[in-house]
């Protein structure tokens, strides 16, 4: 009998910050790539059922009764199993030491004496490889070694014996006792791994995490919530690259049963400069240089071939493909893998990149000739390309328009050239940007505002409104209190809301050339708390504040995407966008001005 995934919100995230797995609340690993996040998997039960792979861990007791929380600011999960019998703590993580990619679920007795059981199906290339599995002993302890094509897995631990595919273990834990299960990952060429102190790796885990955590402010009444999305935003960036991937899944619907389903574990140039923008806001400066120098590395060549999106790595081709062989999660298919976007046109994303880069300049991360000859280059290329319609920032695959947030940040790349000219003493061609940016402008102005609703419109064709409008007054491009926004704001109210949360978009009329519907966007939720706090309206800021936070799963995550009707999340997760926004939103409440305070 095969069982479908457990709710979105029901998983919790593990992370190295080289790669990540989602736990359910039921102890069942369901989603693992090894050795980077965008690898290909060895456990997918969360696109399909347990077929797929995944490792399950939890008392034989079908009673027994779990709660979970992190160890402090980590990503050190504890599952703590209540039965009739006694008392277990399972603590499971990710070492984040170099060169140890791995999984570790370590059995702690409380009280009593708990019956385990586990359950491991190991399914590498996306469940498309059943690996050849033997038993071995390596220094008197049994180890199960598991190898196909390039991939190699070890499990030390308690022996397991096979079942068909599958490979199980049952073992007795009274108070005291400490059982290790750990499986590690190695190239299949490569010589057996050998042991590693699990008491050091956790420690140093630990460590880490915290350590990183430290400078996030404790205070305020959106603290803890702040303070997890910050450890979100690190978990999702490549410890070597300097990657930041948009989420740690593929293919979680944005409608159930839909086929709304991308693959988010690649590096989007317009979701990581806004991650570099909250980490400097919070005094990452460290993150925010390195984030730059990957940048240098991932656009380096002809501006004219920038793309949207990279690998964590900087990698270009990210071809779209489809995965016949995985029903999908809660059948939701197609599961896509690369994503088909790389190859869109997007006249936000430089923009994007030159507002972040511009506040960590402002902050005090030293320009370098590379980095501001790159910015430079970028310019030319917007300068190039300044009246061409694009695909916008939902990555439309629908016909191609002016999109209005799109000239908006057309304008703000503009913008920031010519003040690094004019107020940080960077050299370029001043003259020129401040005569396109002011041109930009005016057509903003005649095309992008509704002529009977004096509200800004999603394009130069149609009368809608778009939740990205709201990121306006972020940017400088106006105040939140302009009678354009204000009127956007009763707009996007009036058709844009689903019980109280926003919508991107109206999707009827095939509006972005795909079929279905799709649930309230959650970074833009919390994009109108920032609207309504900068604007004077702080209940209705801090009433959706707490509203959006009441969404957060038991370990405080948040996916893409939020089906009031079903109350549950939906979409890849967790997301970085939306965590992004909690923390920006937060920041207006607690009376930030935002990203362009010091342009207004």
């Amino acid at each position: 009998m095969t069982t479908m995934p457990a709710p979105i919100e029901s998983y919790a995230l593990l992370s190295s910050c080289r790669t990540a797995a989602l736990v359910s609340d039921a102890g069942s690993i369901d989603w693992l790539c090894l050795p980077r996040y965008d690898s290909a998997s060895i456990f997918a039960a969360l696109l399909g059922d347990e077929t797929a792979g995944c490792w399950s861990l939890r008392p034989v007791d079908p009673d027994a009764v779990a709660t979970r929380r992190y160890d402090g600011d980590t990503f050190v999960l504890i599952t703590r199993w209540e039965s009739a019998a006694g008392v277990v703590e399972v603590h499971d993580f990710l070492p984040t030491d170099d060169g140890v990619e791995a999984v570790v679920r370590r059995v702690r007795g409380v009280s009593g004496t708990v019956a385990m059981r586990t359950q491991l199906r190991l399914r590498f290339d996306y469940a498309r490889a059943v690996p050849w599995v033997r038993q071995i002993v390596d220094d008197d302890e049994p180890v199960l070694l598991a190898v196909a094509g390039p991939d190699a897995v070890t499990h030390r631990g308690p022996r397991l014996r096979a079942t068909d595919t599958m490979h199980e273990g049952q073992w007795r834990v009274t108070a005291g006792d400490v059982v290790d299960s750990v499986l590690r990952w190695e190239p299949s060429f490569g010589a057996l791994p050998a042991a590693f102190d699990v008491d050091a790796a956790l420690a140093s885990t630990r460590e880490r995490w915290r350590r990183w955590a430290e400078p996030v402010d404790r205070s305020g009444p959106w603290a803890a919530h702040v303070q997890r999305s910050m450890l979100v935003l690190r978990a999702l960036t490549h410890a070597d690259t300097g990657g930041i991937v948009a989420a740690a899944t593929t293919s979680l619907p944005e409608t159930f049963g839909g086929s709304r389903n991308w693959d988010y574990r690649y590096v989007w140039l317009r979701d990581a400069a806004l991650t570099l923008e909250a980490y400097i806001a919070h005094g990452y400066l460290d993150a925010a240089e390195r984030w730059r120098d990957w940048l240098l590395r991932a656009v380096a060549g002809d501006p004219a071939d920038v793309q949207i999106m990279y690998g964590i790595g900087g990698e270009r081709d990210l071809p779209e493909r489809e995965l016949p062989n995985l029903p999908g999660y809660a059948g939701s298919a197609p599961v896509r893998i690369g994503n088909g976007a790389v190859d869109q046109y997007q006249a936000d994303v430089i923009g994007e990149v030159l507002v972040a880069l511009e506040a960590a300049r402002l902050a005090g991360v030293a320009e370098t000739p590379y980095s501001w000859a790159l910015q430079r280059a970028l310019l030319d290329q917007v300068a190039d390309e300044v009246d061409r319609p694009d695909h916008g920032i939902w990555e439309m695959r629908g016909d191609l328009h002016l999109f209005t947030h799109s000239r908006v940040m057309v304008w703000a790349a503009f913008d920031r050239g010519v003040r690094a000219v004019e107020e940080q003493a960077m050299t370029g061609d001043a003259a020129r940007w401040r005569t396109l940016r002011d041109r930009v402008r005016a057509q903003i102005d005649e095309q992008g505002v509704s002529a009977a609703g004096g509200h800004f419109t999603q394009h130069e064709a149609t009368d809608e409104t778009d939740a990205s409008l709201l990121l306006l007054p972020q940017v400088g491009f106006c105040a939140a209190d302009d009678p354009r926004m204000l009127a956007t704001v009763e707009r996007i109210e009036r058709t844009l809301l689903r019980d109280g949360l926003v919508l991107r978009y109206r999707t009827g009329g095939n509006v972005d050339g795909l079929s279905g519907d799709e649930h309230p966007f959650l970074a833009c939720s919390f994009w109108l708390v920032q609207q309504y706090a900068a604007s004077g309206r702080n209940e209705d800021a801090a009433a959706l504040m707490q509203r959006l936070c009441r969404l957060v799963n038991d370990v405080g995550l948040l996916s893409e995407e939020y089906d009031t009707g079903a109350q549950r999340q939906a979409g890849n997760t967790p997301q970085a966008l939306s965590h992004l926004a909690l923390v920006g939103a937060a920041d207006a409440l607690a009376g930030h001005s935002g990203r362009a305070a010091h342009r207004r």
